[in-house]
């Protein structure tokens, strides 16, 4: 196995790898800025080192075979822990640089990220933040990829090499602008009446949505839904300029002085919001320092 090991370096793991993503030898050697030859003679050259064929070029498009997947699958592994690597060595204890790669689902964008990143910011100003608004299902493969080094979801939904640590309880509840005829009630609303509401609610792409629509099925309550929206800053506008009701969390409304909550009993199961990471990956200074001030804000 020494001979191979000798033989083999990190840019035949990189066009090898290309080559699978883009299916092309052309394409790869355009994404990777070199020559369609050079490409092709090192990736046979990778070939020969393994006595091995790796990739099947008898189709159109080039596929790996069944050796390629293999190889490929720990490729892109020690691509990605030489990666964790590079980032440790670099790390700088002292958090005056570095950067931090975050993400959340698209909810936290609109009440946690502000006061989080202010005080983040505030303290250390030389960290560089990576801010993404993904899906939890995109933020657990970007965790497991190395492409994040942390984010914000909910409890139960992550994958089983992501962990999760707690950081607090989020509410949802019904939430009308001033114009609406429950804007003050004090009272809670049956949760039957809201099938008499006309709804703003958020496109079904939204684990939150999700989450509405089966309290609501639940409890056998039809809804009348007038808008559907894909951003909570919609959402917000209309409600607060119309009579139309939405669902969202508690703590939004308590950001937006247009908007009122109005209790709904029984109230939607509340939800754990975690801030993830990938279970047993190297955890930078910066990464440290962010779920310390996470969990502390939180608590």
């Amino acid at each position: 196995m020494l001979p191979i090991v000798e033989g083999m370096e990190l840019r035949h793991l990189r066009y090898l790898l290309a080559v699978a993503e883009h299916g092309n030898f052309t394409r790869a050697a355009e994404a990777l800025h070199v020559s369609q030859p050079t490409l092709s003679q090192q990736v046979k050259q990778l070939e020969r080192s393994l006595h091995v064929q790796l990739l099947d070029r008898s189709g159109r498009t080039v596929r790996l075979t069944d050796a390629g997947e293999g190889f490929a699958r720990y490729a892109r592994r020690a691509l990605q822990d030489l990666a964790a690597a590079e980032r440790a060595v670099l790390d700088v204890q002292d958090l005056s640089q570095g950067t931090l790669r975050l993400a959340m689902t698209p909810t936290f964008t609109a009440y946690l990220i502000g006061p989080l990143v202010a005080q983040f910011h505030e303290q250390y100003p030389g960290i560089t933040l990576e801010i993404s608004e993904l899906t939890q299902d995109q933020i657990d493969a970007a965790l497991l990829d190395d492409r994040l080094d942390l984010g914000i979801g909910f409890a139960g939904s992550q994958r089983p090499a992501v962990a999760g640590t707690p950081l607090f309880v989020e509410t949802l509840g019904l939430v009308v602008g001033a114009a609406h005829p429950y804007a003050g009630r004090r009272e809670p609303l049956p949760v039957g009446d809201l099938g008499d509401q006309q709804l703003a609610l958020l496109s079904r792409d939204f684990a939150t949505r999700l989450h509405i629509d089966g309290y609501l099925a639940a409890h056998r309550v039809r809804p009348r839904i007038a808008v559907e929206a894909d951003s909570i800053s919609a959402l917000v506008e209309i409600v607060s300029r119309s009579t139309l009701a939405t669902v969202l969390p508690e703590a939004i409304a308590r950001e937006q002085p247009r908007l009122h909550p109005v209790a709904v009993e029984p109230a939607p199961p509340a939800r754990t919001v975690v801030l993830l990471h990938r279970d047993a990956a190297y955890r930078s200074a910066a990464g440290r320092a962010f779920t310390e001030l996470a969990t502390g804000w939180a608590q």
